[in-house]
């Protein structure tokens, strides 16, 4: 049985790994994570008492609890999700991006490459370290073409200018000391159990409480989407199959404007919930001034995932987005906890954890 480290592993995107990689059977998980506040155990209820799972509460920015959860569980592969990974706070406070997108990898990288040179050449040449990345290190698109690849670095943003020095030194460590490092750089994900400062969860929720649906400048932003599912597909594809040193983009052929995005989740809102006081959900739509560095448009290319790897997405973005939507009406305990904060209390121990 394999086992797999997973950074970040009670997160959105991580955490989706997790459940599919103890629910497929083939592997065993550790899942090394901090518990900030968009990182939770409720989303890994289906899994979080499988005997494939375990669990490890420890910061990937501590050399010490990186070199013990190498010694004790002696992975056959590292998938580094944890991250800082909303633009807004980043603005607001850019050291704790620094410190974790940064120096987490910068230390992870240092432990592994420690771990894996103890390694018997064998065990050494099956090994792999996958990097998760973002396509907004490519910084901003014009109105056509595709990030590939091949496209120059231009981070735009603090988030973004600490996920391109976390893919540097990503890279670097193949290059300089040959650890078997593959990189994913990935569009914008969404699916169930996104903690609902991101777009679309956000406005499910202000659509649903009829409060304003605050779209950033003309709202004429383009992004490529993705559903969690498939670019944890794509991970795992790259994971197994991705050739050591190189890069994989995965897109999800979906590029929509903040504004379209808004209004389709506005008309799902008004199908799904006619009962709702403030319909149509589209008159929440309010226009705010735009966030400093927005990039104007994403876009990936996935030709060269499709051709190495035979990885395309699967779920249409409309279809997509519909199950989304009908995920967070059919999951109201869930949003309660980690908006409200209760589920921190609870691990805190200042509540009783029946509170719901």
């Amino acid at each position: 049985m394999k086992t797999v480290l997973v950074t970040g592993g009670a997160g959105f995107i991580g955490g989706c790994f997790v459940r599919r990689l103890v629910k497929s059977g083939r592997a065993r998980a550790v899942n090394l994570d901090k518990l900030t506040y968009a990182g939770n155990l409720d989303s890994l209820a289906s899994v979080l008492d499988d005997p494939l799972h375990t669990f490890v509460e420890g910061d990937v920015a501590e050399p010490s609890t990186l070199d013990s959860v190498f010694d004790q569980y002696r992975p056959d592969a590292v998938v580094h999700f944890a991250a800082e990974s909303h633009v807004d706070r980043s603005i607001d406070g850019p050291i704790e991006f620094v410190r974790t997108n940064v120096f987490g990898t910068f230390h992870l990288l240092n432990a592994a490459l420690a771990y894996w040179q103890r390694l018997p050449q064998a065990d050494q040449a099956a090994w792999r370290f996958l990097h998760v990345s973002t396509d907004e290190v490519y910084g901003s698109l014009g109105n056509t073409g595709r990030f590939t690849e091949d496209s120059p670095y231009a981070p735009n943003s603090p988030y973004s200018a600490s996920k391109a020095a976390a893919d540097h030194f990503a890279r670097a460590y193949y290059q300089t000391y040959r650890l078997p490092v593959v990189t994913t750089n990935c569009s914008n994900n969404y699916g169930p159990y996104q903690f609902p400062e991101k777009l679309i969860p956000l406005m499910i929720l202000n659509a649903l409480e009829g409060k304003p649906l605050p779209v950033y400048g003309d709202g004429q932003n383009v992004r490529d989407w993705i559903y969690v599912e498939d670019h944890c597909e794509g991970i795992e594809q790259a994971l197994h199959n991705g050739r050591i040193g190189e890069t994989y983009n995965l897109g999800g052929d979906a590029e929509r404007t903040n504004l379209e995005v808004v209004r389709t989740i506005c008309q799902l809102i008004d199908e799904l919930r006619p009962d709702l006081p403030h319909n149509p959900a589209s008159e929440l739509i309010t226009f705010v001034k735009d966030r400093p560095g927005h990039d104007r448009r994403y876009a990936i290319d996935s030709s060269k995932a499709l051709h190495e790897l035979g990885w395309r997405p699967k779920h249409d973005f409309d279809a997509g987005l519909r199950e989304t939507v009908r995920w967070y009406l059919a999951n109201a305990q869930w949003i309660q906890r980690v908006t409200t904060g209760v589920y921190r209390r609870e691990r805190l121990g200042l509540l009783n954890t029946n509170v719901g």
